[in-house]
């Protein structure tokens, strides 16, 4: 399907919103500079337009299968993959050391998003081989680093994580995949993990999965389980795939949508692995790649968002019908309720990518300085830029089948492939629910002073531009002082009454977000042209939701169990 890759709304975003220049100016990233940044960009963008985009649609409609064994990806899927692994587009941010560019991760989400807009299916599987480099290179030992890094940050082999079991979704510590000492250094690992992203491929050397096992030793729940390598092939002595290990792919899901992307049912039988991060500390390696994952989930989200929003705009501006009330278009992009939505789908799209850069920037400034307050911060980002961002996604696709009318509800258009794509983003790497958990449980256990460090700055913000655009601006520190308010009643609650709230939490700290960033969008541009008119979008139609969504939270868990589960049942 034809994708524009918005090249210029992420330059905007780097030069005026989200602060990357602190990111430029440090000394680790000082070769972050405009022209590095205009050529990552202009790259990866001609990439997502000419190669990825154009196997999306078949990626879809001939999806991944198995064949005696084998995974045969969709049709284009090598090819576009090969460019995508010749181009360096994997290691961006990898360790130079290894054969990265150790540039920022601020850049790696910006391509990100656009390949995720081009085709999700397939930008699923570098996701994944990032995810594992991270893990690798703060948690393996050095003769793993040095064997398996530069292949995976090549593209040569992919990589996966396997953590999720039949009776083990969640719940990871209820895992019963067991580990076994070799007596050589490796282990033996067996039993079946579920769900596992490009479990293999038709066209990499080599897939490099991370497994969760448990020793003999291990105790009960999360802190008894260890992380395992466990390679499709044992390297040879010269670091070259060697024999087969003792796993295989049992079957692959029908699943609703995200067809091109092989999600595998794994079988390990005494499969030889090599334990990361020592004995019984898999969880916290495991949580390196899992919060880069969120990371990168959250722009997956925001970026079939821009897919969808792309896709409707262009049937809007074709579609004739009805008589319009205003324009001279012509089609429905002149009915009122036509722009609203369009308007509202590109206002939520800005926001979300805003909070994920914001929230890219924090993690590089915490690589650069060491400074644990930027480490706060981009850990307090992390589960709203997940959650929002994926609830983004899964609202723009509907939308966008409504702006198509009928059309819509008919494949031919393409139109509901982005909502079936994108909808498992929300469930997969910790649930919507989960991430508003984390963040009203383990990211308030400083009673709430890194959220009100953030409401402060928006705060701050609004103030600043109160003589420019004092409408918008009155309205965003009105909203950042509701939401101080809210941190606050949080902190005094139990924690079944914040779980309880915790997603109407989570939104509503977003929304507080989306419009701060809007507004700083506003201020750079000077308060009049489109980005100004977007954020009135945002912030009169899209901010207005709330104080419905603090209602909520405030509420508490009472009325939900006054709901015995016979009375759910009746």
């Amino acid at each position: 399907m034809p994708f524009r890759a918005p090249v210029a709304d992420f330059r905007f975003l780097l030069d005026h919103v989200v602060g990357f220049g602190q990111v430029a100016a440090t000394d680790r990233f000082a070769e972050a500079t405009p022209d590095t940044v205009e050529a990552i960009l202009a790259g990866a963008g001609k990439l997502c337009e000419d190669v990825m985009a154009p196997v999306n649609r078949a990626g879809d409609q001939q999806g991944a299968r198995l064949e005696n064994g084998v995974v045969r990806t969709s049709p284009g899927y090598a090819e576009a993959y090969q460019q995508i692994a010749e181009g360096g587009w994997v290691a961006l941010s990898a360790p130079v050391e290894h054969g990265g560019m150790g540039l920022p991760m601020t850049l790696t989400t910006c391509v990100n998003d656009m390949m995720s807009a081009a085709c999700l299916g397939l930008q699923l599987n570098p996701l994944m081989t990032q995810g594992q480099i991270e893990a690798l290179e703060h948690h393996a030992p050095d003769w793993m680093r040095a064997l398996y890094l530069p292949k995976l940050i090549s593209g040569e082999w992919c990589g996966t994580m396997n953590l999720t079991e039949p009776q083990a979704g969640s719940d990871v510590g209820a895992l019963r995949t067991r580990a076994e000492d070799n007596g050589d250094g490796s282990h033996a690992i067996t039993g079946q993990k579920i769900y596992i992203s490009w479990g293999d491929n038709d066209f990499s050397g080599n897939v490099c999965h991370l497994v969760l096992a448990r020793l003999p030793d291990g105790g009960e729940g999360t802190k008894g389980i260890s992380l395992f390598m466990v390679p499709k092939y044992i390297p040879d002595a010269e670091g070259n795939p060697g024999r087969a290990n003792s796993l295989k792919v049992v079957s692959l899901e029908h699943k609703m949508g995200l067809h091109g992307s092989p999600t595998a049912v794994m079988q390990y039988d005494g499969a030889t692995g090599w334990l990361i991060g020592g004995p019984h500390r898999g969880m916290a390696a495991m949580f390196t790649m899992m919060n880069n994952a969120r990371l990168g989930v959250g722009v997956q989200g925001i970026g079939v968002a821009e897919g969808a929003y792309q896709h409707a705009l262009a049937y809007a501006l074709d579609r004739k019908q009805g008589r319009p009330m205003a324009g001279d278009t012509g089609t429905i992009i002149d009915h009122p309720d036509v722009r609203r939505m369009l308007a509202v789908m590109k206002a939520e799209t800005f926001a979300a990518r805003a909070i994920a850069l914001a929230n890219a920037v924090a993690l590089d400034m915490a690589r650069a300085t060491g400074d644990e307050e930027w480490a706060t911060r981009a850990a307090l980002l992390t589960p709203i830029t997940k959650a929002y961002g994926t609830e983004t996604g899964i609202a723009v696709a509907s939308m966008g089948i409504q702006v198509h009318g009928g059309m819509g509800f008919i494949e031919e258009t393409g139109a509901a492939q982005y909502l079936r794509d994108v909808r498992v983003t929300a469930i997969y790497e910790g649930t919507n629910g989960i991430q508003a958990m984390d963040l009203v449980g383990r990211k308030m256990i400083d009673n709430g002073e890194a959220a009100f460090r953030m409401l402060q700055e928006v705060q701050d913000g609004a103030e600043a531009a109160r003589a420019q655009m004092p409408d918008l601006a009155g309205d965003v520190w009105t909203a950042a002082e509701a939401m101080r308010e809210a941190v606050e009643t949080a902190v005094g609650q139990s924690l079944k009454d914040r779980y309880a709230g915790a997603v109407a939490f989570l939104q509503a700290f977003a929304l507080v977000l989306g419009a701060h960033f809007h507004l700083r969008a506003a201020v750079a541009e000077g308060g009049k042209g489109p980005r100004t008119a977007l954020a009135r979008v945002f912030v009169r139609r899209v901010l207005t939701r709330q104080p419905g969504l603090l209602a909520e939270a405030r509420e508490g868990a009472g009325a939900l169990y006054d709901l015995s589960p016979d009375d759910l049942a009746a």
